[in-house]
């Protein structure tokens, strides 16, 4: 079944997530590398509301980016609140995943813009691409993030510097 070659690795990467926003530091939520850049928290909660996209993915066909009502916005409130939030999107990602059969993965899913179709793709690719890459990638940002204020990093793909 491809759900289970997919969990294992959503998984591994979800637990490494975890490791990395449970050490986000409340009193620095502002900091931010760069004008340009999200500050910490909202890099943050970002990465906790990723995982809930494979439940848009395997439910629906389509996902507007920019809904005339908006999206609702979710705020960093505390590190506890926001692995709170990233359980729950993990958990409900996973459920999704699992329950899937092998042609779910082949239904051509489709990213849209203010109606225009940005992308169409079976919704294993946009599984692996657009969430958990995605997800993998803004990882990589938090974990710059952390080093930039002094936050010992644990391991992601085997030792950080950090680990005696």
């Amino acid at each position: 079944m491809i759900s289970k070659g997919l969990l294992a690795e959503f998984d591994h990467e979800m637990a490494t997530t975890r490791t990395l926003l449970e050490r986000v530091p409340e009193g620095q939520a502002t900091f931010r590398p760069h004008p340009k850049s999200f500050d910490l928290a909202s890099l943050a909660v970002h990465l906790a509301n990723i995982p809930m996209w494979a439940v848009n993915t395997m439910r629906e066909t389509e996902l507007e980016v920019n809904p005339p009502e908006g999206f609702p916005t979710r705020r960093f409130e505390s590190t506890e609140k926001l692995l709170e939030m990233f359980d729950t999107n993990v958990k409900n990602a996973r459920d999704a995943i699992a329950a899937a059969a092998d042609e779910d993965f082949r239904v051509p899913w489709s990213l849209k813009n203010r109606g225009n179709v940005t992308f169409t793709l079976p919704r294993i690719a946009v599984l692996r691409g657009f969430v958990m890459n995605h997800h993998i990638h803004h990882r990589g940002q938090l974990s710059v993030y952390l080093r930039m204020c002094d936050v010992p990093l644990p391991s992601i793909y085997g030792p950080t510097a950090d680990m005696a």
